[in-house]
C-alpha cells in the first residue's frame, strides 16, 4: 500500500496518483520550513472522563465525544485557531501558527471561554454528558514548522510555551480557564482576571505565574467614549482635516469621505478618539455611529454596517426577535414620513441587524438594498448631522468597500461625514479608493517625528526630562509609532527595566531588551499576510540590515533587478520598506537602478529568528555581488572611507566621489583637517569632470573652512 502524502490515503501499489485527492504519490515530500514565532497554545482536557470511558464500550465513548470534538473544532476554528492535534479527550491548539494575527492571545481566550459556554449547552441539551473541562492558555516563543500537517498527525509547534500550556492546565480549577504571565499581559484590558496561585510545574526551576480567566469586558466599540490617555501630539494637521470636514458637511448639507491610513498602531483610531471629543463638545446634536470590521468570525459581511444599524435603532444581543422587531419598526417609522418607503426600507434592514437571512449577492437584490440603507441614513441625517466611523476597513468584506464608496458617490444633501480607518493593504486592494469624487480624501497617517517621539516619551512618563539611555532606546526600536512607543515603555515598566529612582526613570542595564508581545503580534501579522515570495524578500532584507541596498539583496534574493524593483514598489506602498529620502547616491541614481538605496524599519528583526538568520548569511557569503555587500555593511556603520575604497576597486568613480565626499565631512566635524583634506582633494575632481553641481558647494564650503 501507498500512503498518499497530502490527504493520508491507502492506495493500492502501482498507482501513480491518489483516489481519493489526485495528489501525484511520488512526489517528494515537501521540504519544511522552520520559523521562530511568537504563537499562543490552547490546551483543553476533559475532567474525569477516563474513568468513565473505561467503563463503556468504545462506541458509546465515541457518541459521547464526537459532539464536544465537533464543538471544540468549531468555536476554535472560528476564532481563528488551528486543532494540532487531539489526544484521547484533551486537545492542543495554536494561535498564531501558521499564519500569525495580532490578537492571537485574545482570540485563543476568547475561544477557551466560548468552549466553556458550549460544554454548557452540551451539558443542558443532555444532562446524561456531564461533561467538566480544564483550560489553559499559554503565550511565547516556538519553532513552528510551516508545512506540517496537522490532520496526519505531524506536529506542528515546539518549544517551552506547549509544555507550559500542558502544565497550566494540569492545574487550572474544574471548568476554570488559567492563562499564563504573556498572555494576561496581553489582554488584560479585554479579558477580566483575578490572580491564581502560581503553578509548580514539574521540570520547571520557579513557579509559573498564572492567572483565572473570568469574563470577557465589554470591547470598544458603538458609541463608547474613550477618553485619550495621553494628550495628542504630532497629530494637529490630520485633527485639524477631521473637523474641517465636518464643519464643511454641516455648512454645505454635502457628504465628505475621509479614510485615515496608516500602519498599525500610528494613530488612526486615536484621532477617532478626539474627533469623538470634538463632536462631543459640540452645543449642537451630532450623531455619532461607530462600526469596526472584524478579521474573524461568522457572518461577517457588512458587520461594521449591520453594528452602526442596531446601535441606532438600540438593538441588544440579549434582545428577543420580536423585541428587535419592534424597535426596528418604530425607528424606521418614526425616521421614514412615508408607510409605504418605511416597509421598503425595513425589508432590507432586516438582514443587517439578523432578522432575516443574509443578504442575496445578485447585482439588482444588492443595488435595491444599497438603495435603502442609503436612504435610511439620508434620512437620519436629514434630521441632525451625523459622523459614520468605519474602522478597520481593510478587513471589511468588498460587499461593505462597495457600499461605503457607493454612499460617498450616491448621497446628497445631508449633512453625513464618513471616516474610515486602514492600513495599507487597503489601497493594495482597492488602489482607486474613494478615487475620482470630489467630495472624498485619503490621508496619511506617518510616523511622528523624533522630538515629537520624545515628547509622548515625557507625557507617559510624566518627566520633562529623560535620560538619554532611556529616550534613545525607545526611539530606535518603535520608529515613530506612538501606540509602539506606548506598549514599549509599559513592557520596561511591567518587568522592571524602567524604574523611578530618585525623583526620575532609570534604564537598568539590559544586553538585550526585546519588543513587547503585543507589538510582535502586529509586526508578525503583517509580515505573514504578505505574499510568500514578499516575505522571503523582507526576511532577506532583514539580514542585510536596517540599510540595505538594492544590489546586495539582488544577490541574496536571487532576483533580476527589475522583479526586485517592482516587489520593492509594492512593499514600499504597503510600508514595509521606504526610500531614504537622501540616499547616497542621489543624481547617480538613474545612472545605476541596482544602487538605490532603501531604508527598512529594524522591528522586522524581532521576528526573523536566529534559526533562519545563519543560513541567509551563509547565503549572503556566497553571492555573486559580494561587492553591495560589503558597501551595504560600510555605510550602514557610517565608515564612508570603507566605502569609497570598495567603489574605487569596481570602479565606480561617481560613488566614490560621493562616498569621500561625505567621509571628508565626517572627519573635518571631528578636527580630523588632514584625513578630510586627503579625501577632498580625491572627490573634487571627480565632481567637476561630471559636471555634478550638487555637490560642488559642500566641497567649497570643507575648502573654506580648512583655509
Amino acid at each position: 500500500m501507498q500512503i498518499c502524502p497530502a490527504c493520508g490515503q491507502e492506495n493500492p501499489a502501482g498507482f501513480k496518483f491518489c483516489g481519493a485527492c489526485g495528489a501525484e504519490l511520488d512526489a517528494a515530500p515537501p521540504t519544511t520550513r522552520e520559523e521562530r514565532k511568537v504563537i499562543t497554545v490552547l490546551f483543553a482536557d476533559l475532567v474525569g472522563f477516563t474513568s468513565r470511558a473505561e467503563k463503556l464500550d468504545p462506541e458509546d465513548v465515541r457518541a459521547l465525544l464526537s459532539p464536544y470534538y465537533a464543538r471544540l473544532r468549531h468555536e476554535l476554528e472560528r476564532h481563528g485557531g488551528t486543532v494540532e492535534k487531539f489526544i484521547g479527550d484533551a486537545v492542543v491548539a495554536l494561535f498564531g501558527a501558521p499564519m500569525a494575527h495580532e490578537d492571537d492571545p485574545e482570540r485563543a481566550v476568547r475561544a477557551a471561554l466560548a468552549i466553556r459556554e458550549a460544554i454548557a449547552e452540551l451539558n443542558e441539551a443532555d444532562p446524561t454528558l456531564e461533561l467538566e473541562v480544564r483550560i489553559a492558555v499559554n503565550t511565547g516563543e516556538a519553532l513552528v514548522a510551516l508545512g506540517s500537517r496537522p490532520e496526519l498527525g505531524e506536529g506542528m509547534a515546539s518549544g517551552d510555551v506547549v509544555n507550559t500550556a500542558a502544565r497550566l492546565q494540569a492545574a487550572a480549577p474544574v471548568n476554570g480557564l488559567l492563562v499564563g504571565e504573556a498572555t494576561q499581559r496581553a489582554t488584560g484590558a479585554v479579558i477580566e482576571y483575578r490572580p491564581a496561585e502560581s503553578v509548580e510545574a514539574k521540570g520547571k526551576s520557579q513557579p509559573v505565574p498564572a492567572w483565572e480567566a473570568l469574563r470577557a469586558r465589554a470591547r470598544f466599540g458603538l458609541d463608547v467614549e474613550q477618553r485619550p490617555r495621553t494628550r495628542l501630539i504630532g497629530r494637529g494637521q490630520e485633527l485639524e482635516l477631521l473637523t474641517r470636514a465636518l464643519e464643511r458637511v454641516r455648512k454645505d448639507l454635502s457628504p465628505q469621505l475621509v479614510t485615515l491610513v496608516g500602519v498599525p498602531g500610528i494613530g488612526k483610531s486615536r484621532l477617532i478618539a478626539e474627533l469623538f471629543q470634538v463632536v462631543d463638545a459640540d452645543p449642537d446634536l451630532i450623531l455619532w455611529r461607530q462600526g469596526r470590521s472584524l478579521p474573524y468570525g461568522e457572518g461577517l459581511s457588512y458587520w461594521a454596517l449591520a453594528e452602526i444599524v442596531k446601535s441606532q435603532v438600540g438593538i441588544l444581543e440579549t434582545d428577543s426577535t420580536e423585541a428587535a422587531e419592534a424597535k426596528l419598526r418604530t425607528v424606521v417609522t418614526d425616521t421614514i414620513d412615508d408607510a409605504k418607503e418605511a416597509a421598503w426600507i425595513e425589508r432590507h434592514l432586516r438582514p443587517l441587524v439578523g432578522l432575516d437571512v443574509a443578504l442575496a449577492e445578485g447585482g439588482d437584490r444588492r443595488a435595491e438594498a444599497f438603495a435603502a440603507w442609503r436612504r435610511f441614513l439620508e434620512a437620519l441625517a436629514e434630521k441632525t448631522p451625523i459622523v459614520l466611523v468605519f474602522e478597520d476597513l481593510h478587513w471589511a468584506d468588498d460587499g461593505l468597500l462597495d457600499f461605503v464608496d457607493y454612499l460617498a458617490d450616491w448621497a446628497s444633501g445631508v449633512a453625513l461625514l464618513i471616516v474610515g480607518t486602514a492600513r495599507p493593504e487597503l489601497l493594495a486592494r482597492r488602489p482607486g479608493w474613494g478615487g475620482g469624487k470630489r467630495n472624498a480624501s485619503t490621508v496619511t497617517v506617518s510616523a511622528l517625528a523624533a522630538d515629537e517621539t520624545a515628547q509622548l516619551l515625557a507625557t507617559l512618563l510624566d518627566q520633562v526630562l529623560l535620560p538619554a539611555e532611556i529616550q534613545s532606546a525607545v526611539l530606535q526600536r518603535t520608529e515613530g509609532n506612538p501606540l509602539f512607543a506606548e506598549e514599549y515603555v509599559r513592557m520596561l515598566q511591567d518587568r522592571g527595566f524602567l524604574v523611578q529612582s530618585g525623583g526620575g526613570w532609570k534604564l537598568e542595564e539590559r544586553e538585550q531588551l526585546l519588543l513587547p508581545e503585543s507589538v510582535q503580534g502586529m509586526i508578525a501579522a503583517r509580515l505573514d499576510s504578505l505574499p510568500p515570495e514578499d516575505k522571503d524578500l523582507v526576511q532577506n532584507a532583514a539580514v542585510l540590515g536596517k540599510v540595505f541596498w538594492s544590489g546586495a539583496l539582488e544577490a541574496l534574493a536571487g532576483r533580476e533587478p527589475f522583479l526586485l524593483e517592482e516587489q520593492l514598489h509594492s512593499l514600499e506602498r504597503k510600508e514595509f520598506v521606504r526610500r531614504e529620502a537622501e540616499a547616497l547616491v542621489d543624481e547617480f541614481l538613474a545612472a545605476d537602478p541596482q544602487l538605490n538605496e532603501w531604508f527598512f524599519k529594524d522591528l522586522p528583526w524581532v521576528m526573523l529568528g536566529l534559526g533562519r538568520e545563519a543560513e541567509y548569511l551563509e547565503r549572503a557569503k556566497n553571492a555573486p555581488s559580494t561587492p553591495w555587500l560589503e558597501v551595504g555593511t560600510a555605510l550602514t556603520n557610517h565608515d564612508f572611507a570603507a566605502a569609497a575604497a570598495i567603489y574605487e576597486r569596481i570602479g565606480a568613480k561617481g560613488l566614490e566621489a560621493i562616498a569621500r565626499l561625505h567621509a571628508a565631512e565626517e572627519a573635518a566635524a571631528v578636527g580630523r583637517r588632514s584625513e578630510a583634506d586627503a579625501e577632498l582633494a580625491k572627490a573634487q575632481p571627480v565632481f567637476e569632470d561630471e559636471g555634478a553641481s550638487l555637490y560642488l558647494p559642500r566641497c567649497e564650503v570643507l575648502l573654506a573652512a580648512a583655509s
